[in-house]
């Protein structure tokens, strides 16, 4: 029997994005023959009529596509979109179980969805701001402080030949991870 699992990405997107995507279906496909289906744009996929989804190959994911920032399903943070429709778009595709990629706010959302429709899920933290609860390290995390990092290294030189000080703004809503270390770095 061929399962059948659905994947998709939501919230702000971040570095490694379509990384996990090529991963989850590479190993679905390859090692234990499912059927992945990438729905796109978050969970609005599933709003529009007919379902906005494609099925996920090993052949979806050349090189190209893994040079890419973002994800190439598309996402979204934004609206208060049906909790009943997204259920039923679930239940139409035939779904044995979903994984979702996204942060806090994603991941609560997703939970309660799939637990009221009765749907399997898998939850991967992603966020730059590397705030999700019971999660050490977040898919996006390290590219963010990285380029931090390389802009701080940028400005050291150019705020030491005028003799000035220089600030950084990053982001990182609610926690400082990205500026703290950084800063260390």
């Amino acid at each position: 029997m061929v399962k059948k699992i659905g994947i998709l990405t939501s919230g702000g997107d971040c570095g490694g994005l379509n990384a996990v995507v090529r991963a989850a279906t590479l190993r679905a496909v390859n090692q234990y023959k499912w059927k992945v289906l990438g729905i796109k744009d978050g969970t609005l996929g599933l709003l529009k009529d007919p379902l906005d989804v494609i099925e996920l190959t090993p052949s979806n994911f050349d090189g190209n596509l893994m040079r890419m920032g973002g994800t190439f399903l598309g996402t979204n943070n934004k609206g208060n979109p049906s909790k009943e429709k997204i259920i039923a778009g679930f239940k139409h595709l035939g779904l044995d179980a979903l994984i979702g990629i996204g942060g806090d706010g994603s991941m609560k959302i997703l939970q309660d969805l799939t637990k009221m429709g009765g749907i399997n899920f898998v939850g991967i933290p992603k966020t730059i701001d590397n705030d999700v609860k019971h999660n050490e390290l977040s898919i996006g995390y390290d590219t963010a402080v990285d380029v931090a990092t390389s802009a701080l290294d940028m400005l050291q030189p150019t705020a030491a030949s005028h003799r000035r000080a220089m600030i950084l703004e990053v982001m990182g809503r609610d926690a400082g991870h990205i500026a703290l270390n950084s800063g260390v770095a």
